[in-house]
């Protein structure tokens, strides 16, 4: 099973959404509106882009070792979630 590491940088005034990057997975980049909303969210933004990859013939990214932001207030590594199959006709 693939793991991303994904940042997660919370917010910094009253109204602001969490945000959620994976740093190994170029472009999962989403919001929530708190800290289990954008988990759920980079989830699903994970499993998208994965399934257009695939879909296109193109590899998934490689997860690095060890992915660092200076920036995230807490990181964590997400498993990635792809149903195999057939394209429908």
């Amino acid at each position: 099973m693939l793991r991303y590491h994904v940042a997660f940088y919370l917010p910094r005034a009253p109204g602001e959404m969490v945000v959620a990057e994976a740093l190994d997975f170029p472009g999962a980049v989403t919001q929530g509106f708190d800290l289990p909303d954008a988990r759920l969210m980079i989830a699903s933004a994970l499993e998208d882009l994965a399934q257009a990859l695939l879909e296109e013939g193109k590899p998934l990214p490689v997860p690095s070792e060890d992915a660092h932001s200076p920036d995230a207030d807490l990181i964590e590594l997400v498993p990635l979630s792809v149903h195999a199959g057939t394209a429908p006709k």
